[in-house]
């Protein structure tokens, strides 16, 4: 028992109350800041491995960006990262931010499927597809389900079989290997469900956008009900947006 006491006099709480109300730590990079009138100079495009990066007016692209933060570093007066991890969204347009747009990135409730709600608000059973992936966003994933940020407690599972999921959660760029067993695991998934997309590697492809060996013509078949931006992702960006997905309204 007195060991017990130390560790937690020593380390705190190992896990988190409220991941909806959480702080972030200070080393991690969220919504990007762009000061209002930014137009960007010439070299900071080039700065960005996965052409996140837009000029006049200046622009990011979390669809695409790294967060590696290479552009900040070179620019601090235009731009700026904060800890603002409630990144998710339905809309792919939304994952742009602007120059002097301050305001939070939300999920547009006229997209949202009506039977989304309906039926997963208090359930939701997910099938991970790591698509090419590279283990990170794969590994944010299962810490989701971890004591410390307890998705669980929420009825968002992760399941071994489609047969038993409510929906996909795609990572990874999709290689050309993984084509045909993404869409057989979809195809296995009972109707009603949905896909989400989760780092940036699903959404755009990151540094793999236009390599003969992806194949993501499954995207052009079917609408993303979730992009979970992040390079990897974190689990409090997961977490809150599928909760935010899944909440009913009115």
């Amino acid at each position: 028992m007195l060991n017990t006491i130390k560790i937690l006099a020593h380390q705190g709480k190992q896990y988190i109350p409220d991941p909806t109300a959480a702080q972030a730590p200070g080393v991690f990079r969220g919504r990007p800041l762009i000061a209002a009138g930014a137009d960007g100079t010439a070299g900071l495009e080039d700065l960005c491995p996965t052409g996140a990066i837009s000029l006049q007016p200046l622009s990011i692209d979390l669809g695409k960006c790294t967060f590696c933060g290479e552009c900040a570093f070179a620019q601090p007066s235009l731009i700026q990262f904060t800890k603002d991890y409630k990144i998710a969204t339905n809309e792919r347009e939304r994952l742009i931010v602007q120059a002097g747009g301050g305001q939070p990135i939300e999920l547009n409730p006229v997209l949202i499927r009506k039977e989304i709600s309906e039926y997963f608000s208090g359930s939701l059973k997910l099938r991970q597809v790591s698509a090419g992936g590279d283990a990170s966003c794969e590994m944010e994933l299962g810490a989701c389900s971890n004591v410390n940020f307890d998705m669980g407690r929420y009825g968002i599972e992760f399941v071994a079989s489609p047969r038993h999921a409510d929906g996909i959660v795609i990572t990874g760029p999709f290689s050309e290997n993984m084509a045909r067993p993404l869409q057989i695991c979809y195809d296995a998934v009972p109707e009603p469900k949905i896909i989400i997309l989760a780092g940036t590697d699903a959404i755009s492809g990151g540094i793999f956008a236009g390599s003969p060996a992806l194949d993501r013509r499954f995207l052009e078949k079917y609408k993303v009900d979730l992009y979970v931006p992040g390079n990897p992702i974190h689990p409090l960006t997961f977490i809150n947006g599928v909760l935010e997905l899944v909440r009913r309204r009115g």
